[in-house]
């Protein structure tokens, strides 16, 4: 009898760690998301095509954060809609990243300026992809929950159809993400060599540009395989030994992917162009004797702006 209650008291001890983690990091990541929301709803300059997919990418990242935030296992109803709103969001954050990848990859690569074009093509494909794999989920409803995470079921059906519909297209866009931006920087590393080859300083300087740019951007597959290795490998130890629970790696598996928001926040939002836009309003506001704590010449933020997306420039022009 004490033995079971200490196994009782352990196991809802987790549980409460479990939640703790889950509601800070969905919180940061709601927070980080929502700026870059916000940003995008008041700097007109930001409204270009460059940064609308991520004002989508954030907007999906903000809303999966606060679906993650809500759930409550011990009651039915909001179980289930953080369940299935958790994963059509989620699903439409990394598919968004995909076309960023895409857009990417058509102007560098195949030198095409249409990308704004397909901007109705994107939204059938991310959100209705994404309604089609929640849609796919539901046919195996038991959301009898994993621990603290409605979004995860204990059933085996159940395990193996959230992994089909989430965990195997997640990194089929990983794959897509890191194979298109290797193109990317491959094309570029090409176009840096030959203007070192024909001597046009002026060129040059645009490769290299565009390289300071895209070589960050190359780095943007990292943020889904960091979010989501420990989920996948929990996924799969779970599925393989389901009596068999780890608890660090449940840690990290919640903390890691509720954290995608912040990380996609960072990485993608966070550039030179809203950078400047926040120095812009702060000299209309900030106090004279406190603008030295600013950078203090335009010409540094200048050449910031220059270096980001020097690729995506015939994308903004009218």
């Amino acid at each position: 009898m004490a033995v079971g209650v200490r196994v009782a008291g352990s196991i809802i001890g987790r549980d409460r760690v479990l939640t703790a983690v889950i509601a800070g990091a969905s919180s940061l990541s709601f927070v980080g998301s929502g700026f870059i929301v916000l940003c995008y709803v008041l700097f007109k300059e930001l409204r270009k095509f460059s940064y609308k997919l991520v004002f989508y990418l954030a907007l999906s990242d903000m809303l999966c954060s606060f679906f993650t935030m809500i759930g409550d296992p011990a009651t039915g109803f909001y179980c289930y809609t953080q369940g299935y709103s958790t994963h059509f969001f989620c699903v439409a954050s990394f598919l968004w990243t995909t076309t960023i990848a895409f857009t990417l990859h058509r102007t560098v690569v195949r030198h095409k300026t249409d990308v704004e074009d397909l901007e109705a093509m994107f939204h059938l494909y991310v959100w209705g992809t994404s309604l089609v794999l929640t849609v796919i989920r539901s046919i195996s409803n038991n959301h009898g929950h994993l621990g603290t995470w409605c979004w995860a079921q204990s059933s085996r059906t159940g395990k193996a159809v959230h992994f089909i519909t989430f965990y195997m297209p997640l990194w089929g866009a990983i794959l897509y993400n890191g194979f298109t931006y290797l193109q990317v920087i491959r094309m570029l590393n090409n176009a840096t060599r030959m203007a070192v080859g024909i001597s046009d300083r002026a060129y040059q300087s645009d490769a290299r540009a565009d390289m300071k740019a895209l070589n960050r951007w190359g780095y943007y597959p990292l943020i889904l395989i960091g979010s989501w290795a420990f989920g996948t490998i929990n996924r799969i130890h779970d599925f393989i030994e389901p009596g068999h629970k780890i608890f660090w790696l449940s840690v990290l598996d919640v903390g890691m992917a509720s954290l995608m928001g912040l990380f996609n926040s960072i990485a993608y939002g966070l550039n030179s162009s809203v950078r400047r836009a926040i120095y812009e309003r702060l000299d209309l506001f900030w106090p004279e004797k406190l603008r030295r704590w600013l950078p203090n010449n335009s010409r540094f933020r200048n050449q910031e702006q220059e270096g980001e997306l020097v690729s995506l420039r015939s994308l903004d022009q009218p």
